[in-house]
């Protein structure tokens, strides 16, 4: 089914199954952009006010999206590794301190970790992917000294999905923080902080979310807030932002502390846009018929020789990625030559990696698998 027919206008003859990478934008999205350089260029900044009532509505639609108690609690931020960087720089770090993450996870949620090896915190790791309990995995990884739990909610590469529940029950009883990697799954399954109460969500608007690159969320468990170092300062994060006399001040009380100046705002006219789509249909609709597209996608790949799956089966595993292999090929010619036919994806990992998102077409599910096997036959007789 494709929902929301009027707001998604790709090119019937696109494929695009790439929403964990960049996804498009819905009409409104464009429509929003569109008005807003509109505005620019024949009355400046006139309306200032009002974009400042666009910009609020954003922080409520992304406080309505991961469950989180006020919108003041919401920081926008360029991206997701800027986010976690507040994390690793914002924490008071001691040497022979431990964060526990994945061992393969995207560099955004590596990097940072292990940067913090000068400081002498140690990055331990575990790969997910093979353990037969990944959380437990995890969790086994912990020691006296383990400080964080830095994770993804879904894995970029294999599409396998964690039990956030499960881990940050177990984060609260042993007293470590959670540090979620969202990006993965904000946009495509419903978050909620009541259930998952993560002290630190991070995510970029530019996937799940359909919104564009360069903003993003940042949620800090608001009991642990004020403790957290700040690393960039300037106007905007002042409890006193409009007063631009000399004078002493302090951070605001609110997130809008990690928001050092000036903000994007033809992002969050964008990205506001986006999220009103979302909360529209609701997050329990979009899950619905995304999961629906990414089960019937599996059925039509299951029948091609020498293919098999990287995402595991079962629904609480899996969110809008799948992940395969196919025997005998060379996966990269495979890519490049689905590239070439109109199907947008991506190869990471050594996998393919097609993802959709609700509003995907069956019919274009249906051409995207005919391209494979048409790549397939190509790249086998050449």
């Amino acid at each position: 089914m494709h929902y929301f027919p009027a707001e998604f206008s790709l090119d019937p003859d696109l494929c695009y199954l790439n929403h964990a990478a960049v996804a498009p934008w819905p009409r409104r999205t464009a429509q929003a952009v569109e008005r807003f350089a509109y505005q620019n260029m024949t009355r400046g900044a006139r309306d200032y006010p009002r974009w400042m009532e666009t910009e609020q509505r954003l922080r409520e639609r992304l406080a309505w999206l991961i469950g989180a108690p006020s919108p003041e609690d919401i920081a926008l931020v360029k991206n997701t590794s800027e986010g976690l960087s507040f994390v690793a720089a914002g924490l008071d770090w001691k040497a022979g301190d431990q964060v526990v993450g994945i061992a393969d996870d995207f560099p955004s949620n590596r990097v940072v970790w292990e940067a913090l090896g000068g400081q002498g915190v140690v990055f331990k790791t575990v790969d997910i992917n093979t353990a037969e309990d990944p959380e437990q995995a995890l969790l086994d990884r912990f020691s006296d000294r383990t400080r964080l739990l830095a994770v993804s909610s879904v894995h970029f590469a294999t599409g396998l999905r964690l039990d956030l529940p499960r881990l940050a029950a177990a984060c609260r009883e042993r007293g470590v923080l959670l540090c979620v990697d969202a990006i993965q799954s904000l946009g495509a399954l419903p978050f909620d902080l009541r259930q998952i109460p993560a002290d630190f969500v991070v995510a970029d608007g530019h996937k799940w979310m359909l919104g564009p690159e360069g903003l993003g969320l940042f949620y800090v468990n608001p009991s642990i807030r004020d403790r957290m170092k700040l690393i960039e300062f300037g106007w905007a994060m002042r409890a006193q932002a409009g007063d631009y006399d000399p004078g002493p001040w302090q951070p605001a009380s609110s997130a809008r502390r990690f928001e050092c100046g000036s903000p994007n705002m033809l992002g969050i006219h964008a990205l506001e846009a986006s999220l009103s789509l979302l909360q529209e249909i609701g997050m329990d609709e979009i899950e619905r018929h995304l999961r629906g597209n990414v089960g019937y996608l599996r059925g039509e790949l299951s029948a091609i020789p020498g293919l098999s799956f990287v995402t595991p089966e079962p629904a609480a595993r899996h969110a809008g990625i799948l992940s395969f292999r196919i025997e005998g090929v060379d996966l990269d010619k495979v890519y490049r030559r689905l590239m070439a036919s109109g199907v947008v994806c991506a190869l990471r990992g050594g996998n393919l990696r097609f993802s959709p998102h609700f509003h995907t077409r069956t019919e274009t599910l249906d051409l995207a698998v005919e391209r494979l096997r048409q790549a397939l036959n190509e790249c086998r007789n050449s």
